[in-house]
């Protein structure tokens, strides 16, 4: 279903025991993120993570709008994908979608931490790939990754997205012109209403009407 994917699987004995609370590993997470990335060089092992801000605003979206299907494109360490899940109902699913084999495998291990592994789909491969493989509808869609496929992945974005849904591009404005193609045709769309709402690095907003 998933394409050339990998989808990672739990350990349920190293899940026994494990689990912390929520509050204390998102604040880990984002000190861990902000100490990682001011000392490494190399891009690629950057978490690039949202900021705390915006994690708070993706929980009160995702509440706001009853979601309870999520598709996040981008996963790193999981600090967003932790912001999301915790924000689902019981019944709800996050699927994320990560490129780097070794972020993937640090995300697992924080699901299973903050024990919301069962309302998370992990997935590690290209993203661009792997959607072309996917069906059904997603009530939100959230994107942090590598803005310049975007607009190869807009008319599968588009397409899993369900009328009434949501789609949210982080650093909207501390990218702004990476990401002015995107916006621009999102803008474009007669059944998308869109808007730049200036919290954390920019987050970009379109609604499916």
């Amino acid at each position: 279903m998933h394409g050339a994917s990998r989808q990672f699987c739990v350990n349920s004995d190293r899940l026994k025991g494990e689990e912390m609370d929520l509050d204390n590993i998102l604040s880990e997470l984002e000190q861990d993120g902000i100490r990682n990335d001011k000392v490494q060089s190399d891009r690629t092992l950057k978490y690039l993570n949202i900021t705390k801000d915006t994690g708070e605003f993706l929980r009160v979206l995702a509440l706001a709008t009853c979601s309870s299907k999520i598709l996040e494109i981008g996963t790193s360490n999981g600090y967003s994908t932790l912001w999301l899940a915790s924000s689902i109902p019981p019944d709800g699913t996050v699927t994320t979608i990560e490129y780097s084999d070794q972020k993937a495998k640090e995300a697992l291990s924080n699901f299973e931490r903050a024990g919301l592994v069962n309302k998370i789909a992990l997935l590690q491969g290209d993203a661009q790939a792997v959607l072309k493989n996917f069906s059904g509808q997603y009530d939100f869609i959230f994107l942090d990754a590598d803005r310049s496929k975007y607009m190869d992945m807009i008319e599968d974005i588009s397409r899993l997205l369900k009328n009434g849904g949501l789609i949210v591009c982080d650093n909207a404005s501390s990218h702004e012109s990476e990401l002015a193609e995107f916006m621009n045709y999102l803008k474009s769309q007669k059944n998308f209403i869109t808007s730049l709402v200036p919290v954390g690095k920019g987050e970009f907003l379109a609604y499916k009407s």
